[in-house]
């Protein structure tokens, strides 16, 4: 442990609790952080709840290639660190994942109804939220328990941040951040898309740095929130339409249009705005975190 530089640890904690005070993880989730010496490793928290987080004792290295231990005796870790392990590997602009199973997302993983950037908050989800079905990619030998336990599992879910119809060329660089500090790395050094959802599991969502991937954690799900308040709201009005008008009113009812989402002109400038200002909601964070006795960070 002694190897390790506390300061990017100490953040690695923070964002444990940060994501934890917003609900965006509970017993279950967890984030991890490219090692910034050694590209070539990850920092993950052991098998525990993320709040319990506390000290640089608690947090394994792993290498990418294959998720194992750096430390072949170390602690037990997360079955699912192979989520971090390749998606690092493909995109080495990632340096942050989080993986959550928050409730206000998981109905769009499940029912067909897309997640739409919905706030200004929110422009860096872009045009398209894909879902990840693990289903397609099971083996003869997996366990159908939706968990990714696997790099075969993990490179698919990695795959899903790719777009293969180009999104980020239409759209614009909305994802600039990803780009690699050194402008090399391998062909695809960052993704298309910052969050893809997990049919009946949950979402991950990838950052640049711990702060950019805990923002856009909790903003994807302050997003789902916003998103099914907004449809049930929709939906309520077309009832009392279709109940107080006519035929001709029945017929036409009020089309998913009502609800408006950001548009393509205005994704990029808000995930701009978002990368302008991150610095003030994390230090309000880590001042919460920070404030409440629950929580403790050693580093």
């Amino acid at each position: 442990m002694a190897s390790k530089d506390p300061s990017p640890l100490k953040d690695l904690i923070t964002a444990n609790h940060i994501l934890h005070h917003h609900g965006v993880v509970d017993a279950y989730g967890h984030i991890s952080l490219r090692n910034p010496n050694n590209p070539r490793t990850f920092f993950l928290s052991h098998n525990v709840a993320p709040a319990l987080v506390s000290s640089p004792s608690d947090i394994l290295e792993y290498n990418i290639e294959d998720a194992s231990p750096v430390n072949k005796d170390a602690a037990a870790g997360y079955k699912e660190r192979c989520i971090h392990s390749e998606i690092l590997k493909k995109y080495p602009g990632v340096n942050s994942v989080v993986h959550s199973h928050s409730e206000a997302v998981l109905p769009y993983s499940i029912s067909g109804v897309e997640m739409k950037p919905c706030f200004h908050m929110a422009g860096f989800l872009g045009t398209h939220v894909p879902v990840f079905d693990v289903a397609t990619h099971y083996t003869r030998t997996s366990t159908h328990d939706l968990l990714i336990t696997t790099t075969h599992l993990g490179a698919a879910l990695a795959a899903a941040f790719a777009d293969p119809d180009g999104y980020v060329a239409r759209v614009g660089a909305l994802a600039s951040s990803f780009l690699s500090k050194d402008g090399g790395g391998d062909a695809e050094p960052r993704p298309d898309h910052t969050v893809v959802l997990m049919r009946g599991h949950g979402f991950t969502a990838v950052g640049a740095d711990v702060r950019e991937a805990v923002f856009r954690a909790v903003y994807t799900q302050q997003n789902a929130g916003v998103q099914t308040t907004a449809m049930v709201l929709r939906n309520a009005q077309m009832g009392a339409v279709e109940r107080g008008k006519g035929r001709e009113e029945r017929e036409k009812g009020v089309r998913d249009e009502g609800v408006r989402w950001l548009g393509d002109g205005e994704l990029g400038d808000c995930r701009q705005m978002g990368q302008d200002t991150m610095g003030r909601p994390w230090g309000l964070w880590v001042r919460e975190v920070e404030a409440n006795g629950f929580y403790v960070n050693e580093a």
